[in-house]
Formats: C-alpha cells, sequence, structure tokens
C-alpha cells in the first residue's frame, strides 16, 4: 500500500539572517529585513548584503518625499506611524502602505540589478519582462506613497 506525500517540506531556499532591523527615524517604522524578503517572495540569490543595500536605498528614497507629511503630523501632536490611522491586521494603515512602498521599491531595485547576462533572444524577452516588472513595482511604490499622502493615483497632463 503506497502513502500519499504531499509537496510541503523544506523551502527551495532557506531563510538567511537578515541581520538586524534597518533603524528608521522614529516617526516611520524600523525595516525587518526578515519580513521584507518573506513577504516579497526574495529567495537566497539576493544576499542579505544586497537586501539591506535595496532597502536602506528604498528609505532613503522614500523618507524625503513624505517629510512634509511627517513635519506636519509632528506639529499636531503624533508621535508616530504606528499611532496614527486605523489599523488592519494590528497594524496601522499608514505603516502598512509605507512598508508596501518600502517592499515595492526594493524589488523594483532588485528586478533591474538582477538580470541575466544572456544576450541571446530568450535573455532579452527576459531582460523585458524584467524591466516591465521594475516599472511595475515602481508604479506600486509610487501608489503606496499617494495613498499615505492623499493623493490620486493618476496624474493625467495634456500636452
Amino acid at each position: 500500500m503506497g502513502t500519499l506525500t504531499g509537496n510541503g517540506g523544506a523551502p527551495a531556499t532557506p531563510p538567511s539572517d537578515d541581520g538586524p532591523p534597518i533603524r528608521n527615524d522614529g516617526f516611520w517604522p524600523d525595516i525587518d529585513l526578515g519580513a521584507l524578503r518573506a513577504s516579497s517572495r526574495l529567495t537566497g540569490n539576493v544576499t542579505a548584503a544586497r537586501l539591506r543595500t535595496a532597502a536602506i536605498a528604498a528609505v532613503l528614497f522614500i523618507n524625503p518625499q513624505l517629510a512634509a507629511f511627517r513635519a506636519t503630523k509632528i506639529a499636531q501632536g503624533w508621535d508616530s506611524a504606528a499611532d496614527m490611522d486605523e489599523t488592519i491586521d494590528g497594524t496601522s494603515v499608514l505603516v502598512q502602505r509605507y512598508r508596501r512602498a518600502v517592499a515595492c521599491s526594493v524589488q523594483a531595485d532588485l528586478a533591474e540589478h538582477y538580470r541575466d547576462w544572456d544576450t541571446t533572444r530568450a535573455g532579452d524577452y527576459r531582460a523585458e519582462s524584467e524591466t516591465a516588472a521594475a516599472d511595475e513595482f515602481r508604479r506600486n511604490a509610487q501608489w503606496a506613497l499617494a495613498d499615505i499622502l492623499g493623493r490620486s493615483r493618476s496624474v493625467v497632463e495634456l500636452i
């Protein structure tokens, strides 16, 4: 009699030690690299050092865009984004959106920098799809920022 085995077992790429969280400015949350890796479904191909570098770059890109928002909220008496807004799954909506902006920015950066060096036609096709993915990640990061700032997601301009 045979037994039925599931397709479970150990993950294809075991999780790595991504190091301590990236310390943020106190208003916006620190970035847990292990959680970022898991939520973004990043494999072991992305080293802990590369993930840290991409996440720091994302925070350095996002925080200045939210500086006026942060200053206004601090002037209104708010100490952190975690204390504001409604919560979803026990976490402030602002924090959820901030983490999404960071994750999407990281994924865009990684999609651009982890391309194959394959110069065949198949390699060209993969590069095009990775460029499209990077663009979609950047769009999603901008949408998360727009949601935080209460702006429309679309800007249309007639030339």
